[in-house]
Formats: C-alpha cells, structure tokens, sequence
C-alpha cells in the first residue's frame, strides 16, 4: 500500500475508536483534495508535504477532537500555501472548516518579534482567534507540536527561534488550556534546541540511573497497590520520573542538583469518585512521612484551567522525596488533554454560542478588553503576567475561589469582583486583619472589601501596586472617564516638564509644524487627547517626548544637507524619461560599483556620491550588507538592508515600485555606524556582566544596554552599538553567542 495512504488509512482507524458512526466520507474528500493542492511540494526532510498535515490531524484524533477539526486539520496549511481559497474550502466541506482553516493560517502567518507593537498586534490575533472558536488554537497547537517534533531538519537560526516562541507563547498557552501533556512536549522539545548541552545533560544523568528509578518506582507502586488493595479501593497506580524541562527549571532556578529535587518521581492513583481520592489520601500518609507544606488541594480548589488532583510530597524509608498525585478517571482526563478533554464540541452541541463567552474562557475577554486604553508596551508586559505567570488562589468572604497573578493585592482582588468594588474601596481585610493595599496575597487567603459610595476613586499609585493587567485597565478607564480635565492638566504639566528635560519646547514644536506628525504617530487626534492619555496612564510622557526628540533630530539634520543637497537630488529623482532607465516595476537588486567612490555616509545612489542618504531605523545596515534605497518625500533616500521586512515585495505598494533604487557602499568618510542586536538567554546571575565584558573585549561603542526578564526564566537583553561594518558586527555577534546561557544572537530594529 502507498505509505501516504497507509497513514490517512491509521488516522481513519484512530478515529473509529472514539467516533465509530463519523463522517468518514467527509474526511477522506479532505484527504485528496489537501494531497492534490500540495501536490509536489516537499518538507525539509524531503517527504511529500501531504505528510504533515496528517501528522497533524492524528495529534488532532489523540485529543479525539471533532470531525470538522480534524478535516481543518488535514487543511490547514491549503490557503496559505497553495491556490486553495476560504470561498472553495467553505463550499466543498462548510463555513465552520473553513473559518477553522483561515484561523489557523492567520497565526501560521504571525512572526514572533520583540518590537512590542507588533507583538502585542499578533497575540491580540491569538486571542481574538481563541474567543471566536477555541478549535483553532487545538488546531495550532497539534500543527506546532509536530513541527516541534520535526525540528532538526530545519536550519539552526530557525530551530532557536521556532523554540523561543514555542516556549514563551505556546507552551504557556497549552498549560492555561490544560492541555499538560501537550505543553510538556512542546517544553522539552524547545529546551532540546534552545540548550542542548543542559537538556543532553539531563538526559544522560536520568538514563545513567534509568534502572534504578525503574526499581524505586516499581516498589512504590506496589506498595501502594496491596495497601489500596487491603482497604478495597479500586485504583489504577503509575509512577514516572518527572519531564526533563521540569527539572532544568528547578535545577536551574535553585541551584541544585537532579537529585537534590524533592519530586523527581511522580506517582499518580487514579480512582473512581471523589471520597475515593480523600481516602487514598489518608492512606497514603500513613503509609510514608508526608513532608511540611508539600499538600494542595486542587480538587476543592480547582485551578483556572479546570485541572483537579490531591497533592502530596512524603518520604519513604528509603529516604527519597516523592510526589502522590490522586484524582478521579475523568479528572486525569481533564489533566492530561484539558479543554479539549470536555469542551462543548463533544458534548453534542450547537456551537452557535461562541465558546469565548463561557466563564471557563472570560480571562480571554478580559485580555482583550484590557488592550482597549493600554499602551503597547504596557500591555504585553502584564499580559505575560495575566496569562503566563503563575497564580494565587484567593476567597470572597462567601467561600468563592478567585483566581490571580502571584504577587497580587487587594487592589487586584477587589477589580477582580467588580470595578465598582474597585473604585469605591476604602479599605481591606486579609484573613480578619487590616491590611495595606500593597499587601502580597497568599494562597488560601481570605479577602474582604471595604466600600463607601463617598469615595473618591481610585488613587493614581494603585497603578504602580497592583500587578494584573485587569486593574490597571480599570483604573485607567475610571481616570479616562471621570477625570478628563484633571487628566489633561496632569498630563500637559508632566509632558512640559519632561520636554524641557529634554531640552525642548512647545513653541519649538509649533514652529516647526511638528505637531500634526507627532500625534499621527502617537495616534491622538488633538493634543489634549494625547494630554488626557498621559494623565490616565495609557501612555507615558517619556514615549511623547522620544518621538518629538525624534521628529527634531530628523528635521535638523534634513535642514543642515537639504539646502547644499537640493538641486543634485532633484537630478537624481527628476531626470527626463529617457534618463530613467533605472526606475522598475519591481524592486531592483543592489550592483556593487566595481569603482571606489568615496562619499560622506559611505552610500552610493546610483552612482552619485553626493545625494541626502539616511539609514533606515527599521534595520540599521551596515557596510557590507546587501542594501537598497527608499526615494522618500523631500527628505533623501532612506537606505535599508536587502532582507528588511519593509523592503520585501510582498510589503511594497504598487504606486511606490518606481521608488525604489538600486545603492551600493563606497569609501566613506563617516568610520562607525549604529547596529541594534537582540540577546537571548536565560536568565542568571552576572549575564549582564559577561556580556558587557564581551562587549568591552570586542572594542565596540555602546549607546543603549537594556535588559528585561522574560517567563520561564529567560532574559532578553537589547544592544544598540556602534561598528565599522558587517565583518565587525558578526565578530561581535559570534563572540556574544560563546557566552552560557546564550541561546540567539539577532540584528534588530534600531
């Protein structure tokens, strides 16, 4: 039989397990026509294409997803990768699959940056996507699961880079969905590309001493088992050593080594009902030490993401730390696959309320909601806190469990309930005692609120105290809303101040007719609307004035050139149309002139060595790299590298085609040229130093040095730095990748 068959003839199988009376015609017409759209096009490790997108749906079958999901499944690279349209797909197999298909493409499409805009752009995508219908990210998921999987064929450049976004995005996302297994995978899979000495490390330390973890775990298998068995508890018992990026993390975080975790082993008993859980509980420690602390109760206390199970950490006589986890048939289920162990789509319904309504999937609304009057960079700094962080279980005073970001404070907890709990708070209690409401809350806290409709609203520095992105957002829209003058009064005096801080003035602006680009850019209509946005909060006064240093820095410089520059640039844009020969309909590649031609920037634009030339800040070229030229509006060429997204034909206007024009580098009289470089690594003591020794080794001029922690316990550390030419920021490239820890060295927006 063909092997493509053959395994669409196993996904068919998988699939009658769990859904016998499916619609397997529906599925085998996905089948071909996905083979035939893809039809001569290879995967990197050089099988036929088709081959993905059924490793894909069977990752879909193991979640025993829905029929329309798994025909999306077979589907979902069709819109983007071949002729296949959303109209085609709907009329042959239905609107659902394909609203599916087309959810799934537009994430496919989304490439993971740090420029904070664009990121917060994609993940608003995501979950817009996620609050439409949760099917698309099941779907996502299973299609980066198996590209994860397939990894090594790829170049290493994109291994590392396809591993930090799994890590920091998806991963995260597969645990606030519950899907464990999945999550596990997808973490060991990135740490096997992002560290592969730490995870071969690992590996190799648990399999050096695979025969005895095999013996330990076995024996406490069966003790348990005869004792369940002596007290008539019907069980299932299974021990296994816990997953490798699990113990890199707490390795590396604690300082220990594998063996001086507590819970390297991880036994699970799996019973009928509920009582049955309590009673292998008691069971349990009676039969080992249980250890101070080690015991949570997530069936009482369930967590956001559904998950249920007793915890428990004891101590045998042999000395060694382990972990009990007991739960019932269907919780291990919900542990194992998440939402998609019970989401409506199985349960036979319509689907015709959207899935984002449900209370199990309000933190995704709320996200959304709290984009509205956030600035970019604000939002997905707390938007990592919101949904990747690790949280704190709290009660209301009549016993309900409010979920919140660890760290949280009674401000948090009260906008949690309501922003008008929020707003007119006047004080807190914790556990029966008056707190601060800086106060750090506590698992198993017991919160209480006190109002009073005379309040005055919130304060200005609850913002720099509470820690969910929900607050923050309240807080914002209660100053937005009623205190729009102050807002603009406290908004002007703080723009002021900062803009003769940094040397500027009002009347600088207006003279120079700057104002009307300054708020464009900062998307404000009238300058008290930005004043207004400055006095809430939903930008700092800090951002305005960096694009008005901007904007000036821009306009001195065009000044100083324009004027000798103005005549010999008009030759170079207005010749007659005979004189044209370079202007095309498609983006010119850059000719090195074979003549040294010296100018003052070191660019040649089209053999003149006299023209206004600016470097783009969209990717800061250096000489050495490919470069191509940008014919802006009275203001030069703007030069960016060949490879800039902004250069890329796909991004290019057609009525701007003509603008585009070939340059090349020449001798210069100008010695260094600003490069920006992103690092990341994880995070540890001293990185900052190593890298700045580096940096210090290589002899290089550093203008910005910031770093910031990201989830999982990584850092990203932004460079921006002066150098000759390619040759030197490689040398420093190549010299920043030999430090530990460093897992991607990249060129960057400047």
């Amino acid at each position: 039989m063909d092997p493509i068959l053959e395994q669409y003839r196993a996904l068919e199988d998988h699939v009658r397990q769990y859904t016998p009376n499916a619609d397997f015609d529906r599925l085998y017409a996905a089948f071909t026509y996905a083979d035939r759209a893809h039809d001569g096009q290879l995967r990197r490790n050089g099988t036929p294409y088709i081959t993905h997108p059924l490793a894909v749906a069977e990752i879909a079958a193991d979640l025993e997803l829905d029929m329309d999901s798994l025909i999306a499944a077979l589907l979902h690279d069709c819109i983007e990768d071949t002729g296949a349209t959303h109209e085609e797909i709907s009329k042959l197999f239905s609107p659902t699959v394909a609203n599916l298909v087309e959810g799934v493409t537009k994430l496919t499409r989304m490439q993971y940056t740090t420029k904070e805009e664009k990121q917060m752009e994609n993940l608003r995508k995501m979950l817009m996507a996620m609050s439409k219908d949760i099917r698309v990210i099941l779907i996502k998921l299973c299609d980066r699961l198996h590209n994860m999987r397939t990894m090594e064929y790829q170049t290493p450049k994109k291994q590392k880079e396809k591993s930090l976004e799994t890590l920091e995005i998806y991963a995260p996302l597969a645990h606030r969905l519950g899907m464990q297994k999945i999550k596990w995978e997808l973490e060991d899979l990135s740490l096997k590309f992002l560290d592969p000495a730490g995870y071969k490390d690992i590996e190799n330390q648990l399999n050096s001493r695979a025969s005895a973890h095999e013996e330990f775990m076995a024996s406490i298998q069966k003790k348990i088992q005869d004792r369940m068995e002596r007290e008539g508890v019907t069980c299932t018992v299974y021990g296994r050593v816990k997953h490798i990026y699990s113990l890199y993390r707490k390795m590396y975080t604690q300082q220990k080594s594998l063996y001086e975790i507590f819970d390297l082993y991880a036994f699970r008993v799996i019973v009928s009902d509920i009582a049955g859980c309590y009673t292998v509980l008691g069971c349990i420690h009676d039969m080992f030490n249980p250890m101070q602390g080690r015991f949570k109760d997530y069936i009482s206390t369930p967590k956001p993401n559904g998950y249920q199970s007793l915890h428990t950490t004891v101590i045998g006589r042999e000395g060694i730390p382990f972990e009990v986890q007991i739960r019932t048939q269907e919780m291990h289920e919900t542990a194992e696959y998440g939402i998609a162990a019970h989401w409506k789509y199985k349960q036979g319904m319509t689907g015709r309320e959207e899935i984002g309504s449900e209370k199990t999937f309000e933190w995704v609304r709320k996200l959304l909601e709290a984009q509205a009057d956030t600035d970019a960079e604000e939002f997905v700094r707390t938007m990592k806190v919101d949904l990747f962080s690790d949280e704190v279980f709290v009660f209301t005073p009549n016993g309900d469990v409010i979920s919140l970001p660890a760290g949280a404070t009674p401000i948090d907890f009260a906008y949690s309930i309501h922003s008008a709990v929020g707003n007119h708070m006047t004080g807190a209690k914790v556990n029966g005692r008056i707190v601060p409401f800086d106060t750090q809350l506590n698992n198993g806290d017991l919160v209480e609120i006190s109002t009073s409709k005379s309040a005055h609203g919130p304060s200005r520095d609850w913002m720099n105290i509470c820690k969910s992105n929900e607050a923050r957002s309240k807080i914002r829209q209660w100053f937005k809303k009623e205190r729009r003058e102050e807002n603009i009064v406290n908004g002007r005096v703080s723009f002021d101040s900062e803009l003769r801080r940094a040397g500027y003035s009002m009347a600088m602006i207006t003279e120079n007719d700057l104002l009307p680009v300054i708020l464009k850019k900062l998307k404000y209509s009238t300058l008290d609307d930005m004043y207004a946005a400055i006095g809430y909060g939903g930008i700092t006064s800090a951002k305005a004035v960096n694009r008005v240093r901007e904007e000036m820095l821009r306009l001195r410089r065009e000044q100083k050139e324009q004027a000798q520059q103005e005549a010999l640039f008009q030759q170079a844009i207005t010749p007659t149309e005979t004189a044209m020969p370079h202007v095309s309909t498609a983006l010119p590649a850059a000719q090195p002139e074979k003549h040294v031609t010296h100018s003052k920037t070191g660019i040649i634009v089209e053999g003149l060595d006299n023209c206004l030339v600016k470097f783009a800040k969209c990717c800061t070229p250096v000489p050495g790299d490919p470069v191509i030229g940008f014919i802006t509006r009275g203001y030069g060429v703007s030069v960016h590298r060949q490879d800039c997204p902004n250069a890329s034909p796909s991004k290019v206007k057609p009525e701007e085609r003509g603008r585009w024009i070939r340059v090349s580098w020449g001798e210069s009289e100008q010695s260094l040229y600003k490069a920006s470089l992103e690092v990341s690594a994880k995070a540890r003591p001293n990185l900052a130093l190593d890298i700045a020794a580096a940096l210090s080794a290589c002899k290089v001029r550093v203008e910005n040095f910031n770093a910031r922690g990201l989830p999982d316990g990584f850092a990203m550390v932004s460079l921006v730095l002066y150098v000759e030419d390619q040759t030197k920021l490689n040398s420093v490239m190549s010299k920043l990748n030999q430090i530990s820890g460093v897992m991607t060295v990249k060129r960057a927006a400047g």
